[in-house]
């Protein structure tokens, strides 16, 4: 097994399937017996997953919402889409714990380093939700300063596409995939990977990035066995 700590980012926008809103459950469930088959193989397992399926604080500061009243609804929106997978997991028989950056007693246990490292240690799937606890800070930065936190040894940021495109792969169809990439190379080719800040934070703690395509059967289970799926980023 090449990594023995991982943290999978999901966006919320994957859990919506094609639905234009909210969860698709059957979506849910086939990203639970991902994320199963892959704990099976003895990974641990951390997961940050986004909002953007339920609110957007930064599109709802343009139809004249306050940014941080948005970014805040955003967060509870992440802490929905967190309970929806966890359980999804749990009803699958894996034991998971569930860490909110902001308090909230009855639904989950407060984010507390040194409990989710345990917990991971344990064999248990830990779903931080959330965000940073802080506005203007993103889903992906929340994943990264995780994922820094727990000494986890890779981000996975699954996503509708197999890697990182010389341009957008769903538009142009003459994109050709990259199989590795220097964090540098990403600055000065412009490309999207992540936000400045998340992608910054990766580079500077060393911290390598794998995009690949979550919606395709298994990859999540080869990645951790060390088959080359999807792209990697590395310093």
């Amino acid at each position: 097994m090449k990594y023995k700590r991982i943290l999978l980012k999901l966006s919320g926008e994957a859990l919506m399937g094609n639905k234009g809103f909210g969860i698709d459950q059957d979506r849910l469930m086939i990203y639970a017996k991902e994320i199963k088959s892959a704990q099976e193989t003895g990974c641990q397992i951390a997961i940050v997953i986004g909002g953007g399926n339920i609110f957007r604080g930064i599109q709802a500061e343009k139809g004249g919402m306050d940014r941080v009243h948005g970014d805040y609804m955003g967060m509870l929106a992440t802490v929905i889409n967190s309970m929806a997978i966890q359980a999804a997991l749990e009803g699958l028989g894996v034991e998971t714990r569930l860490q909110s950056a902001i308090k909230m007693e009855q639904i989950c246990e407060p984010f507390i380093r040194r409990r989710a490292v345990r917990h991971l240690e344990k064999n248990r799937v830990v779903i931080f939700g959330a965000g940073t606890g802080n506005p203007y800070f993103t889903t992906d930065t929340a994943a990264t300063l995780r994922a820094i936190e727990i000494e986890a040894n890779v981000i996975l940021k699954g996503t509708r596409v197999d890697g990182i495109y010389t341009s957008d792969p769903e538009k142009d169809k003459t994109a050709t995939k990259y199989e590795s990439i220097k964090f540098d190379e990403v600055y000065k080719k412009g490309l999207e990977v992540m936000d400045m800040t998340a992608f910054t934070l990766c580079k500077e703690n060393n911290l390598p990035i794998i995009v690949f395509d979550m919606n395709k059967a298994g990859n999540l289970a080869k990645l951790l066995k060390g088959d080359k799926v999807g792209t990697l980023v590395e310093v």
